[in-house]
């Protein structure tokens, strides 16, 4: 079958790459973050109808979750429980590198970026916010949260001036609704605004907020 978005698969210095190329120009490059047991390919029902200005980047996350899928944290062998910052941060600096040398191969002027993740991608894209907000110019949350050891940065404001978009399920039980409350509790105090989009579904984004979601990059 193929593929909707005319994404290719590539291998890129020890990286899996789902990449959607565009023509389009100033280009904008969005790094697309997978949950827990998802891949380079999970990213894709969500980015299929977002701006054509958008060169996609999709990376497969560097450690295997069990059965199925990949993580962006070693695995544990008990207490799976959700990832903290510490566990997050040599992913984190990783995807720092590949961003660079990936806009590097592509002649990409921007230094900065966008960044949409899912779950535990979301979690990712907090912690790439938190930790580079010089790099980092939109943020996307899908069902996701805001892991521990980050709020110790708030203070620092370093979302100060940035739009971060949350979508998230009032019946989602794997990412309680009550964290997501608290996780934008403490980006507010670190500086961000908040585009909150919430519907009447589990652990999934509905088609009201993926609606939401592509005008909050639109612009």
């Amino acid at each position: 079958m193929p593929d909707p978005n005319n994404a290719s698969l590539i291998q890129f210095n020890g990286w899996t790459l789902r990449v959607r190329e565009t023509a389009a120009r100033p280009s904008r490059l969005l790094l697309l973050l997978h949950g827990y047991t998802g891949d380079e390919n999970s990213m894709w029902v969500f980015a299929q109808n977002l701006p054509k200005h958008y060169w996609m980047i999709a990376p497969r996350a560097p450690h295997p979750s069990g059965a199925e899928g990949y993580s962006w944290r070693p695995v544990p062998s008990f207490n799976l429980g959700m990832p903290s910052l510490d566990q997050l941060l040599p992913a984190a600096e990783a995807l720092i590198r590949l961003v660079d040398e990936y806009r590097a191969s592509a002649k990409m002027e921007a230094m900065d970026f966008d960044v949409m993740g899912f779950s535990q991608g979301a979690a990712m894209s907090n912690v790439l916010a938190f930790l580079y907000p010089e790099r980092i110019r939109k943020i996307g949350i899908l069902a996701g949260f805001l892991p521990g050891g980050l709020e110790k940065y708030a203070h620092r404001r370093p979302l100060e001036g940035k739009t971060v978009f949350i979508a998230h399920g009032a019946k989602d039980e794997m990412v309680p609704i009550d964290r997501v409350h608290s996780s934008m509790e403490i980006l507010e105090r670190a500086g961000a605004k908040i585009v909150y989009c919430e519907d009447d579904v589990g652990h999934k984004i509905s088609l009201e907020c993926l609606r939401a979601l592509r005008s909050y990059l639109e612009d």
